[in-house]
């Protein structure tokens, strides 16, 4: 690619915003570039600013998105293997208890290594994804602890900021911003241990297909994308759920049929030290179990543990009734 250090992100600021007729996405080398450029410090923050708004306004494409994801991932840390990535950027404005915490914890009774990692931000008390992990007996990782937690208990959240401080400096400019920019849905692709296998979860449909292809154009070989609670990857059991998956890097839809007739009550249970409870059967919770089982159904089927979203239902559900009612973490 050309070296264009001495003039930083101009080019590809004037690719965006040249106006009516005449701008136009940028391609995957030239948002792989682009990147390059920001992370090597060679660009102002007004031109990343200016960029990263442009993207917005614009509406980003897969091939920004992968091109983005590319450049952020070539210079991490090497990761533990992992079998299943599960990436948590959601705002969380809009959920309740983070009961999806539950289900990654059972996909790992399944003999599954899951990698959790994120950040949060405006959430509630008991969304905080950060302060519910105890409750959902998933450790916290910090640098060289991954590996141990992983071989431990087949589960660990990393925070951003362990494994990216550049990432995570850019995903809080929306506080500079004041908008949302597709950091956002470039941390929900990156896939930082090249698990084979990812789920994620959006808030705004038209993000489903944005990422299932943003994700085919990295190599992804299984992954399973949906509009889910607060924007993570949660079922809700009373509604059918529709997939946007890949399946040896190929694209397909699959809907997953609701689980319960009721429509859910609100969230009235604020306090994460529910998911303990829940996960020790001192706590009765219809709705919140089929959530819990229903969302790792899906993580599994999309681990490649069941064909289709009854066996994989099946599969979770027999996890559950099986699982330790204490946790190590």
């Amino acid at each position: 690619m050309t070296d264009l250090a001495p003039t930083g992100l101009a080019p590809f600021v004037r690719i965006l915003g040249r106006g009516p007729g005449r701008s136009r996405n940028l391609t995957q080398d030239e948002a792989t570039e682009a990147m390059q450029i920001i992370l090597r410090g060679q660009a102002s923050p007004e031109a990343i600013g200016a960029l990263l708004m442009l993207m917005r306004y614009r509406g980003e494409c897969a091939e920004e998105v992968a091109g983005f994801a590319t450049a952020l991932r070539a210079p991490l840390p090497l990761l533990p293997a992992v079998d299943l990535d599960w990436p948590s950027y959601a705002a969380g404005r809009s959920r309740g208890l983070p009961w999806f915490l539950l289900s990654a914890r059972l996909v790992a009774l399944s003999g599954a290594r899951v990698l959790l990692h994120g950040w949060n931000s405006h959430q509630s008390d008991g969304a905080d994804i950060r302060a519910a992990l105890s409750f959902a007996g998933i450790a916290q990782a910090e640098g060289a602890t991954l590996a141990a937690l992983l071989d431990r208990d087949g589960i660990a959240y990393l925070p951003l900021e362990a494994f990216s401080p550049e990432a995570m400096r850019l995903l809080r400019l929306r506080d500079v911003l004041g908008l949302r920019s597709c950091i956002n849905t470039v941390l929900r692709v990156l896939n930082p241990a090249l698990a084979p296998a990812a789920v994620q979860g959006v808030f705004h449909p038209p993000y489903r297909p944005l990422q299932q292809a943003a994700s085919a154009l990295m190599g992804q070989p299984r992954a399973c994308i949906l509009k889910g609670g607060g924007g993570e990857f949660e079922v809700n059991p009373a509604k059918d759920t529709l997939l946007f998956q890949l399946s040896g890097g190929l694209a397909q839809e699959t809907t997953a049929p609701a689980l319960i007739n009721d429509r859910p009550l609100p969230d009235t249970t604020a306090h994460p030290k529910a998911l303990a409870a829940l996960w020790a059967g001192t706590l009765t919770d219809p709705v919140a179990t089929a959530t819990v089982t229903g969302t790792a159904a899906l993580a599994l089927m999309t681990l490649g543990r069941a064909d289709d979203p009854e066996d994989a239902l099946a599969l979770a559900q027999s996890l559950w009734a099986s699982r330790p009612l204490r946790h190590a973490a």
